[in-house]
């Protein structure tokens, strides 16, 4: 009796089976994210422009960091513009976003607060930093009015604001 080899296709359904008769348990469970994970989040929501320039070249390139399970969603600055009287803001209502959330999900978030809200005030004075005279004097005064908002009503629901 002459054995007839197996075709690739036949080989894929009959894996597909395996894998549906062995149920949930059996498939694949995503892979923990690397150990450093802490670690670059804290890098990536410092004060410092290194901290803001690593953080928006990783959002460029968000597929590489992959593996971190990162959740980059944003509403840019929530219910304020974006670019208030033309300063270009949503860049860093962004990484506010991306700190506050990330830290929320590693369980850090109150710890982090301060720091993620200061991080986003020098990121508004770098933007602020492009300007000069009178309407660098403009931005700094938006940029110091987004800062308290933060600092007094960032991260708390919406019923409890006051």
């Amino acid at each position: 009796m002459r054995r007839r080899r197996a075709t690739p296709a036949a080989a894929g359904a009959v894996a597909a089976l395996l894998v549906l008769a062995a149920g949930p348990a059996a498939q694949a469970a995503p892979a923990p994210a690397p150990a450093d994970k802490p670690l670059v989040l804290s890098r990536w929501t410092q004060v410092t422009a290194a901290s803001h320039d690593a953080w928006a070249a990783a959002r460029a390139d968000r597929a590489a960091w992959a593996a971190y399970g990162f959740d980059w969603s944003t509403d840019l600055c929530t219910t304020s513009p974006d670019n208030p009287f033309g300063f270009p803001f949503a860049t860093a209502c962004a990484r506010h976003d991306f700190g506050y959330r990330n830290h929320r999900l590693a369980g850090g978030f109150e710890a982090a607060k301060a720091r993620l809200d200061d991080a986003f005030h020098a990121d508004l004075k770098r933007v602020c930093a492009r300007y000069a005279g009178a309407r660098r004097t403009s931005c700094d005064g938006t940029a110091w009015t987004y800062y308290r908002a933060v600092r007094l009503f960032g991260a708390v629901p919406v019923e409890r604001q006051v």
